[in-house]
Formats: structure tokens, C-alpha cells, sequence
């Protein structure tokens, strides 16, 4: 199930969302800015605003299945962790309304996911979902980073 939301939310769903809005607009999008968009809106946004909801309610998940933690003492830590889900996922959430919120919902979420997927990578022995995790962040950061450089790089 965890690998099934991963792969829609980081994968599936922005992609389905970019052809359909090209489609639509038939060939007058940009379509660096649909990347931009429709990766912010479900992997930034929906997945983040997730994720923090399951750390808020359920702080377990996060501490036991990935980190192999059990002391219930991590589990104000991972409340924690889920509060800034919740505000970073929001922000990306928010940003299919304010196209002006794109940008920078994407410089914290790219930020985000490249700090966490690196930290899962110098960890070494990583249990299934952490690897799932990792590869996920890792990817969600360099898609991000990649519109960005192209938002900076931009003629004109």
C-alpha cells in the first residue's frame, strides 16, 4: 500500500496531470511550468499534507515501519517532523490556486526531500519502505531542482 501512494503521488498522478492540461490547452502550455506545477501540487502538496497527518494521528507508522524505532519517546519527534509536513505540504497544496506559490513551494520541498532522501542514503542499512522513502525523495528532489534551474536559466 505505502509503495502504491508513493508511486501515484510521486510519479503516476503528476504525470496523468501534465499530458491531460497539455491536451487541453492543445499545445499553448509551458510546459516546464506544468512540470513545475503538477509535481509541487501532488508531491509536494498532497503527499506531504499525508504524510504529516499520518505523523500527527499516528506517529507510530513513521517511527516503527521506516526508522525501526520503538521507543514511544520518538513519537513527539515524529509529531514534530508531521507538523512541518503539514506546513511545507500545505504550501504546495496552495500553490495550484496561487500559481505565485510554485516557486517557492518548490524550493522548500525540493530542499526537503533532498536533505531527507540524502540522510536515508548515508544511513546505509535500510529497511524496505526507508528505501522506498529514499529513492522517492531523492527523485522528487532532482525533478524539483531540475524546474528550477530551468525556471532560472529561462530566456527572456
Amino acid at each position: 500500500m505505502y509503495l502504491a501512494v508513493v508511486v501515484l503521488l510521486m510519479g503516476v498522478l503528476p504525470a496523468v496531470s501534465i499530458v491531460a492540461e497539455a491536451a487541453l490547452s492543445h499545445g499553448g502550455a509551458d510546459l516546464t511550468l506544468l512540470i513545475g506545477k503538477w509535481f509541487v501540487f501532488w508531491s509536494v502538496g498532497v503527499r506531504l499534507i499525508l504524510a504529516g497527518l499520518r505523523q500527527t494521528a499516528n506517529p507510530s507508522f513513521t517511527a516503527e515501519s521506516i526508522f525501526e524505532v520503538r521507543d514511544k519517546g520518538a513519537f513527539t519527534i515524529v509529531r514534530e517532523l508531521g507538523f512541518g509536513n503539514l506546513s511545507i505540504g500545505l504550501l504546495g497544496g496552495s500553490a495550484l490556486f496561487n500559481p505565485g506559490w510554485i516557486t517557492p513551494a518548490a524550493v522548500a520541498g525540493g530542499l526537503f526531500y533532498g536533505l531527507t532522501g540524502a540522510q536515508h542514503l548515508m544511513k546505509g542499512n535500510r529497511n524496505a519502505k526507508e528505501t522506498i522513502a529514499m529513492v522517492s525523495d531523492l527523485f522528487i528532489f532532482l525533478v524539483l531542482a531540475v524546474f528550477l534551474l530551468a525556471l532560472l536559466f529561462r530566456p527572456g
